[in-house]
């Protein structure tokens, strides 16, 4: 039984050490996760850029960003973020049609451990004086 012993824990030392490595991939740091327009005038377009930092130990890579809504439109690095490098998300939400309190997530599909990292945008449309 004592031979037994030693190999069941290289196993399950092997597969700790195989399973900590995910935390060394890519990793997002967000300076901001959410971002409040405030009131926005309907028909106004705002844009706001989420800045970020790879702060994992491989590139990241960004395939896609999915939002809730046509009226929110993202742009983002299509090239490799190295680590220790920045980059923007650049959110563009058009609030025509629109009207009172608008909370839109932003979903981003990468290569991160957790593959899915959401960012958030508020806005109050309120109507136009219709000059």
């Amino acid at each position: 039984m004592k031979n037994i012993i030693p190999p069941i824990f290289l196993i399950i030392i092997s597969l700790g050490n195989i399973i900590a490595q995910d935390d060394n991939g890519p990793a997002f740091k967000f300076i901001e996760s959410k971002h409040d327009f405030g009131d926005v005038i309907q028909g106004d377009v705002v844009e706001h850029s989420f800045e970020f930092s790879n702060v994992g130990t491989l590139p990241l890579v960004i395939s896609n960003i999915i939002t809730t809504c046509g009226c929110t439109a993202p742009t983002w690095p299509k090239e490799p973020v190295k680590p220790g490098e920045k980059g923007k998300i650049k959110i563009v939400f058009n609030s025509t049609g629109k009207i009172g309190k608008q909370n839109k997530v932003i979903t981003i599909i990468s290569n991160t451990s957790t593959q899915k990292d959401r960012l958030f945008i508020m806005a109050n449309v309120i109507p136009g004086s219709g000059l």
